[in-house]
């Protein structure tokens, strides 16, 4: 500890508070991505463990106990690998939205179509004019729908995802 600069006592807390929260999200993480981040065995267990712990006291002192371990690992690439994953799942959803505002839109307006080949020029409209047309009827059947969300995924493989935008430097700021 440096005698000129101490660290406060609320500073510590802050810190050790944050680690918990890494803890946490790291138990709630799928074993492949666990896996891929390549954490030592002791953590490992420990977050195993408290993945099977019903009991909120007791997984509040587990945590806990995840949030001691971290201090001995390099938290950095931790969070970053984290957000770089949270990215990557916000622009998933992002096409996924941009998907079905195109379905949606093809149901609704007859003009839509037009548009939409307009924008994907390979798109052959023929199937999709059919699948807009049976997903109505369906709708208008009462029936389950199947052509909806064979228009969905129709359309899925016609919209091209969207690349994510690379991270805003520090420096641009």
């Amino acid at each position: 500890m440096d005698r000129e600069n101490p660290v406060s006592k609320t500073r510590r807390k802050r810190e050790m508070t944050a680690l918990q929260d890494l803890g946490q999200e790291l138990v709630q993480l799928n074993v492949d991505r666990l896996a891929a981040l390549d954490l030592p065995d002791a953590l490992l267990r420990a977050i195993h463990e408290a993945r099977s712990i019903k009991s909120f006291p007791a997984l509040r002192r587990q945590l806990q106990y995840i949030g001691r371990l971290m201090r001995d690992v390099d938290a950095a690439p931790i969070r970053a690998r984290l957000e770089a994953w949270q990215v990557s799942s916000r622009h998933h959803t992002v096409w996924l939205h941009r998907v079905e505002r195109w379905r949606d839109r093809l149901l609704a307006e007859d003009a839509a179509l037009e548009e939409f080949i307009a924008e994907n020029p390979g798109a052959d409209p023929q199937p999709i004019r059919t699948l807009i047309r049976n997903a109505r009827a369906e709708r208008i059947a009462g029936k389950p729908p199947k052509n909806y969300r064979a228009l969905f995924q129709a359309l899925a493989e016609i919209i091209p995802p969207s690349p994510p935008e690379p991270p805003a430097r520090r420096d641009e700021q």
